[in-house]
């Protein structure tokens, strides 16, 4: 009967990552049938942290983030949780010797969002690598599978296209953060000032973190490759829309890449995979 309780972890995992990501949960699918429901699991982790610090506002998020932090170091420490999400997660850690480093940074960026509004260059750097570089390598880890040597390989690049999402989550949310949470991440540029410079600024950053994840990706392993691919080409497509969008409409609304341009992203994506020139 335990495989059925971890069964039915693994499923929440998995639906949290349907109903919370269209794009990621698609670009999930694409990866190998041995790899999906690692990433499901930490995806549905990241998800539930991210959700008490973004959106509990009625309740004490301090206290929830350091119960779900402490009950996360039970799981993996015991191998089992009866919070279903904790379970499939603390499976993937053991599974494949994840980082703990990792896991305790993401936890400081996720403390981070309970208080700090606005961040310097360092912060900054630190709130990405806690928020999005380190999921990034918890996936590496599963996507490399024990090959310690082509983990530390693909290591920068794999923070290279964790930081580029975030960056494009931050420009993309900037109504939500900055309106409703009060957020600024952006060192040194004041939204309620945000021009077009200030925009290009940012744009350029995020271009060379594309360019860089790229080479990555294609020297994953192939069962993780198109996936991946996908997933970048998702972010890349909201990227050049936020580009050709004016800052204003950034603060006013969200911008969002429609179900058929995704449905396209995918077809010619998978060209490209066939005739081996991703």
């Amino acid at each position: 009967m335990m495989e059925l309780f971890h069964e039915v972890c693994r499923e929440c995992s998995q639906r949290t990552t349907e109903r919370y990501s269209t794009s990621f949960s698609s670009a999930i699918r694409l990866l190998h049938k041995d790899l999906r429901t690692p990433i499901y699991n930490i995806y549905g982790f990241v998800r539930f942290a991210d959700e008490i610090v973004d959106t509990f506002h009625e309740y004490d998020k301090p206290t929830l983030l350091a119960e779900f932090r402490e009950d996360t170091w039970k799981s993996i420490e015991r191998g089992i949780s009866t919070n279903p999400i904790l379970h499939s997660f603390q499976e993937t850690v053991n599974q494949y010797h994840i980082g703990h480093d990792l896991i305790e940074a993401f936890f400081r960026s996720m403390e981070f969002d309970l208080d700090r509004k606005a961040y310097d260059s360092k912060g900054y750097q630190e709130y990405i690598y806690g928020s999005a570089e380190v999921v990034g390598l918890m996936c590496l880890y599963v996507f490399c599978d024990g090959n310690t040597d082509l983990y530390a390989n693909l290591k920068p690049y794999a923070q290279a296209l964790g930081s580029a999402f975030q960056k494009v989550n931050f420009l993309r949310d900037m109504k939500a953060d900055f309106h409703e949470l009060s957020r600024t991440y952006f060192p040194g540029i004041d939204f309620s000032n945000f021009t077009e410079k200030h925009k290009q600024q940012v744009e350029d950053d995020i271009a060379a973190d594309f360019q860089k994840a790229y080479e990555g990706i294609t020297q994953l392993p192939i069962k993780s490759r198109f996936g991946v691919y996908v997933a970048y080409k998702y972010y890349l497509s909201l990227f050049n829309k936020i580009k050709k969008s004016k800052p204003q409409v950034l603060l006013n609304d969200r911008v969002r890449i429609p179900n058929y341009h995704k449905a396209a992203i995918l077809v010619r994506a998978g060209l490209r995979s066939q005739l081996n020139i991703l």
